[in-house]
């Protein structure tokens, strides 16, 4: 069971608003996003969420020549997208606004029982470290016949190092809506993506999906979350 070892709490904290809401000092650009958490955190419903084609550069000929399987080098360039933004890295904790600097990696997949399960590993930086940890977590996952993974034994300070992916490859995902425990509380992205498309002058296109709270990311941060993933899987191949 994981739980990340380097610190991500941020303890001094301020208040923030008028309902109260605080968050760490050390989130200098949160000050130009309180307006908008303070209004969203109202809603009983407070996420986004959108569905969208992703252009992509063609990166399936790249992996197969460097001997890397497509879905865990998409992953990596999500993951570490995702992390780079600060927007997708808010969290809620206790009534506060925190800023996590890390999160645990994880993915569903379907078990030798056709049921689903969850692989989890460490998050790390290098391509090659982060498939090899990635492959062997799903392979843990895909033999396991009980739920693993769902980290219920994580404090409730250790449960807001996450971000929820699932790929349904089978398809082209049109639309998505992901399991909600409480959506008052609901500040973890998930982030979905179905059947890659037939590759057109070495461009891709990719059904994505991406929901979060509206308090901290707007549809131009999934924009650009969508073109940061490009991006680096553009340098990838470069």
């Amino acid at each position: 069971m994981l739980a990340l070892s380097h610190k991500t709490a941020r303890p001094q904290t301020q208040i923030c608003g008028a309902g109260g809401a605080r968050y760490t000092c050390h989130m200098e650009n949160f000050k130009h996003r309180r307006s908008r958490y303070e209004h969203f955190r109202r809603f009983a419903n407070p996420l986004i969420n959108l569905g969208m084609e992703l252009e992509l550069p063609d990166f399936r000929p790249w992996c197969k020549t460097q001997g890397l399987p497509v879905f865990h080098v998409f992953l990596y360039c999500l993951l570490h997208s995702v992390r780079a933004h600060e927007h997708f890295m808010y969290r809620i904790y206790q009534g506060e606004v925190i800023l996590i600097d890390d999160f645990i990696a994880s993915y569903t997949v379907v078990n030798d029982d056709d049921n689903l399960n969850y692989a989890a590993f460490e998050m790390c930086d290098g391509l090659h470290e982060f498939v090899m940890r990635s492959v062997e977590a799903g392979r843990i996952a895909q033999a396991s016949s009980e739920l693993i993974n769902t980290q219920a034994h994580l404090s409730e300070r250790e449960q807001r190092n996450n971000v929820f992916t699932t790929c349904l490859p089978w398809m082209r995902l049109t639309a998505i809506e992901h399991p909600i425990f409480d959506y008052a509380g609901a500040d973890i992205p998930c982030f979905a993506w179905g059947k890659f498309g037939d590759a057109r002058d070495g461009k891709m296109m990719l059904p994505f999906s991406a929901q979060a709270h509206h308090g901290f990311v707007d549809g131009i941060h999934i924009h650009q979350l969508g073109q940061a993933v490009a991006a680096r899987l553009a340098a990838l191949m470069a």
